[in-house]
């Protein structure tokens, strides 16, 4: 037993080491009276969706094509994508709270959102008033670039728990693609909610 738990935190580590989506770019050798075009498909033959201005920055990629040529982007109320020949990896920066700067997680069912605001996560639902959750820690896996993160904080009524990890995740409401999700209770018998999160609000 002690085996097999061994090799399957190897392997989840190896997994998690290798998982550098989603991350921010910036929009690179394109022309000042140009824009980069964000293509329906991973190909240039296919129909343009949108434009990136020639000095878009954090730009949020999602997901790359097999060939690693090609990143996944949103526009409007859709994803499309973008060639990466164009496009300089900036990376995602952690603020003095261990959050990714700029992350934002939301769901529906009711409509609801979580931001990490100066220390606190600031909760919103559509049916109550918002709240601050004092944040107690957010623990990393200690493995770099893992974005994953185990969330403690004040909640309603008791500590509230959220776990954000990369994963394909859609808001149920248009076809934009979103390279985090998250599962959140609010409070120690709280239902769990879950959502998508963006690292470019």
């Amino acid at each position: 037993m002690r085996f097999l738990i061994l090799v399957f935190g190897i392997l989840g580590a190896a997994a998690a080491s290798a998982q550098t989506l989603p991350q921010l770019y910036d929009v690179q050798n394109v022309a000042s009276d140009d824009v980069l075009n964000i293509r329906e498909e991973a190909s240039a033959s296919t129909a343009i969706i949108g434009t990136l201005s020639h000095d878009a920055r954090g730009v949020e990629v999602v997901a790359v094509n097999d060939a690693g040529t090609w990143g996944q982007v949103n526009t409007g109320e859709r994803a499309g994508w973008v060639n990466l020949r164009y496009m300089a990896e900036r990376g995602v920066h952690i603020d003095n709270f261990n959050l990714p700067e700029g992350l934002a997680c939301f769901g529906t069912e009711p409509f609801w959102s979580l931001q990490n605001i100066g220390g606190a996560m600031h909760f919103d639902r559509i049916d109550a008033a918002g709240v601050d959750f004092d944040l107690w820690i957010a623990q990393d896996s200690g493995i770099a670039e893992d974005l994953r993160r185990m969330v403690h904080m004040a909640g309603i009524g008791g500590p509230a728990t959220a776990f954000i990890y990369p994963a394909a995740c859609n808001d149920g409401m248009s076809d934009r693609a979103y390279g985090l999700a998250l599962s959140l209770m609010t409070a120690p018998d709280a239902p769990m909610l879950s959502g998508c999160c963006t690292l470019s609000r």
